[in-house]
């Protein structure tokens, strides 16, 4: 079977999905293209019918599209229901589903960079932001059963909607930067989701380090530069970090799964992407 597979977004020229699924289409020995949808925002709704004409059998959703896709699909998975943005489609029996791997891919890299992350190990989490990615990042780790998950923004309102989303089970309280900069040392984990300090503004950080302890683990899922500011203040003080590119890939590789049913190895793809990026 030749799968047809791509990404829609604005811009995606600069796009490394390519790269990386055809690393999956090779890997798991099946035939397909795996093409780029520029799509103008003003022209949104005609061109996603025209994209409904075409024979794929699914594709990625990146930025600006990621929630106004939603109303021409015909079903959402429960994950991407809570999210309320959607960042995979599949199409089956003819019909468009909607998916969201960005926290389940967050989570997936976490625990393969730092096996011994587990709610056992891991008793306080700071989420920094209260976007999209937050927010799937928040329900991928309530679903792994992480009990206490604090979350920092400069806008209240938003962090409160994604901790009303959360299980009974999760302890969250809703804090602002200044606070958060002062209880920083509270933390296992520490997840930095707002695009700060991503390029060109690479001197740019969203709150200070200054408290934090050499015991915990950083995540920045920034992944131009790959090193964020924010990480290499983490670094600085002794932390242990995660960089942004594990997100992007095994998202994508849960993306690939949920296309396939295939569950392709990483192998040296991470390395190899890392190169990649640190090129540009």
């Amino acid at each position: 079977m030749q799968l047809q597979l791509g990404l829609i977004g604005y811009p995606v020229q600069h796009s490394l999905s390519p790269w990386i699924h055809n690393q999956f289409l090779e890997k798991a020995g099946t035939s397909g293209t795996y093409s780029l949808f520029e799509i103008n925002p003003d022209s949104f709704e005609e061109e996603i019918k025209t994209l409904k004409t075409r024979e794929l059998n699914g594709f990625n959703v990146t930025v600006p599209f990621k929630q106004q896709i939603i109303p021409y699909l015909d079903e959402l998975d429960r994950k991407a229901e809570m999210t309320g943005a959607v960042n995979t489609v599949v199409k089956r029996g003819g019909r468009w589903i909607g998916y969201n791997t960005d926290g389940a891919g967050y989570v997936f890299g976490l625990t393969e960079t730092y096996p011994t992350v587990s709610k056992h190990t891991v008793d306080s989490i700071l989420i920094i932001g209260a976007g999209g990615a937050a927010r799937g990042i928040y329900q991928a780790l309530a679903d792994e059963g992480f009990a206490h998950i604090d979350i920092a923004n400069r806008t209240r309102s938003s962090a409160e909607a994604i901790a009303a989303s959360g299980p009974d089970s999760v302890r969250t309280t809703v804090l602002d930067l200044t606070k958060a900069e002062e209880n920083v040392a509270d933390y296992d984990l520490i997840i930095q989701t707002t695009a700060v300090g991503m390029k060109p503004n690479t001197h740019d950080q969203i709150m200070s380090l200054e408290r934090l302890r050499a015991d915990s683990i950083v995540s920045d899922i920034i992944y131009q530069p790959i090193t964020t500011r924010f990480l290499q203040e983490a670094q600085e003080k002794g932390a242990s970090i995660q960089q942004g590119h594990t997100m992007l890939l095994y998202q994508a590789q849960y993306a690939f799964q949920l296309w396939t049913s295939e569950n392709v190895p990483i192998d040296d793809m991470e390395n190899q992407l890392k190169e990649k990026l640190e090129g540009r």
